[in-house]
């Protein structure tokens, strides 16, 4: 099982990404989630999802950490801010478009956010996004619909605004 946890860290770095917004932060989470998977690894079903039980514990501990006094836009202000995000080698109008992705992103409320990079970035089923949230299949597939549609509605009204 140890090393099927070492196999899914780069997955569970993207996801602590995701959350957090920032890549320190980011480690500091996905390190507090190996140690309490390995610190609680008889609670683990085998048979079960082992990416999804260690991102309900990365997702558990972000919030866990947010109730305890850090605010979301402290977490990531520095993220949403820095325009260096956008691919190096990308021309002009794709780092312009990878930017305002970003943006529409970082937009999103937290949980239309995560519901939104569990089945879209980390390509997770929308039961095993839903195991994660601890929501309904339904719910996660709303929260996946609305956003999509805001970060379309995002990128129209950046795009009517440059015209």
């Amino acid at each position: 099982m140890r090393g099927e946890i070492l196999s899914l860290l780069p997955q569970l770095r993207g996801f602590a990404r995701f959350l957090t917004g920032q890549p320190a932060a980011a480690d500091d989470l996905v390190q507090e989630t190996v140690l309490r998977a390995l610190g609680a690894l008889e609670q683990f079903t085998p048979g079960t999802s082992m990416k999804a039980w260690l991102y309900t514990i990365a997702r558990n501990l972000f919030y866990e950490q947010a109730r305890k006094g850090r605010r979301e836009r402290d977490v990531m202000s520095d993220y949403a801010l820095r325009p260096d995000q956008a691919e190096s080698g990308a021309g002009a109008g794709e780092a312009d478009a990878l930017r305002d992705l970003n943006g529409a992103i970082w937009q999103l409320t937290p949980r239309l956010r995560e519901a939104l990079v569990l089945v879209g970035v980390q390509e997770m089923t929308y039961a095993e996004a839903a195991h994660v949230c601890g929501v309904t299949v339904g719910t996660l597939k709303a929260r996946v619909s609305r956003a999509r549609a805001q970060i379309m509605d995002y990128m129209q009204a950046g795009a009517a605004g440059e015209g």
